[in-house]
């Protein structure tokens, strides 16, 4: 299978992360998997983000621009990434052992599947961690949600249903990961822990309402798209969309809501 292993980029978009940004690509690098890109997508950052990346001029792409959100950090990693699949690492989240050997190696295998995901846990880091930065505190049973991070894509799905949507705020995974399952992407999820989520105070989405996290605004669109489509064809081989996004323990009032909202507009 040596011959045939996809090349994967992976893009890492940081803001203000100096002091996750070093173990990150550090994290990115022992995974020992090639060929690989890493990609660092600077959305602006004011402290010394750029000095760190610096040290690893010479096996990383370094990209500064104006800060314009996740987003757009990821939106524009996708755009000059050169692997046949993409993988995203927030900076201050870290992968399990081998993650992008074994859902690349998916990838390569089963030429249908254009999404790998794996499961999530939730990590707390102590605040002042002795000099060995992994030491972390599982703090959630493993769960499927929608992370970027916990999967690999193939490049070719963002050309068939769009990059993310840089208007949004937040949540704008969970509304790309809508757009998959109405375009029929077909993905599968390994039950397997890949990403350890880490929880801390200036999580992006901390203490945030549904209404505040745009997901009312996310799903009518969901939903006008569907409407606008019409019936809707759904793949034998694609859950219905309940199963396809999953629930993170944290978020059983997107769950309820998600129910209550998605009563089969064209399913």
């Amino acid at each position: 299978m040596e011959n045939q292993q996809l090349s994967v980029s992976v893009v890492i978009p940081v803001y203000n992360g100096e002091k996750f940004l070093d173990s990150a690509i550090h994290h990115v690098k022992n995974q020992n998997y090639y060929p690989i890109e890493i990609i660092v997508i600077d959305d602006g950052s004011t402290d010394n983000t750029a000095e760190v990346a610096a040290k690893f001029k010479d096996s990383i792409r370094y990209v500064y621009q104006e800060n314009s959100g996740p987003a757009a950090a990821r939106n524009h990693g996708i755009k000059i990434a050169k692997g046949d699949a993409i993988a995203f690492l927030d900076v201050d989240d870290l992968w399990s052992e081998d993650t992008l050997k074994i859902k690349a190696n998916y990838l390569a295998e089963h030429p249908s599947v254009e999404i790998v995901q794996g499961l999530i846990q939730q990590i707390k880091i102590p605040e002042t961690p002795e000099k060995n930065q992994a030491s972390f505190e599982i703090v959630s049973k493993p769960y499927q949600f929608i992370n970027l991070g916990s999967g690999i894509y193939r490049k070719s799905v963002f050309d068939k249903i769009g990059l993310l949507d840089e208007t949004l705020n937040y949540a704008e995974d969970y509304d790309w990961f809508l757009r998959a399952w109405e375009n029929n992407i077909y993905k599968v999820v390994l039950e397997r822990v890949t990403l350890f989520y880490r929880k801390h105070d200036n999580n992006m989405t901390e203490g945030k309402q549904l209404v505040e996290l745009g997901f009312v605004k996310i799903f009518k669109k969901h939903l006008d798209r569907c409407r606008k489509k019409g019936k809707f064809t759904r793949s034998p081989e694609l859950p219905a969309l309940p199963e396809y996004i999953g629930v993170a323990p944290a978020n059983k009032e997107v769950w309820k809501f998600k129910r209550e909202i998605t009563k089969k507009p064209n399913d």
